[in-house]
């Protein structure tokens, strides 16, 4: 990942193209580490959001699909 200091907003490389992340991708790929379970995840944003955790869930699993399937994370 890498602040574009002109855009004021973090993007993520990957070859031939530029992903900018809203808020809530940002939340959750600054959890991807490579350690974290999707469990772990989905239960550090329900708190930090004050969120449902089912809810929370859903959003977290489409959006790993949809970034799996674009080969930017692994699950």
């Amino acid at each position: 990942m890498h602040f574009d200091p002109h855009r004021q907003a973090w993007a993520l490389l990957s070859p031939e193209k530029v992903l900018w992340p809203d808020e809530i991708s940002l939340a959750i790929l600054r959890r991807c580490d490579g350690h974290a379970q999707a469990g772990a995840i989905v239960r550090d944003l329900a708190a930090e959001y004050g969120a449902d955790e089912a809810e929370v869930r859903a959003d977290v699993l489409a959006f790993l699909q949809d970034w799996s399937d674009r080969m930017v994370v692994r699950l």
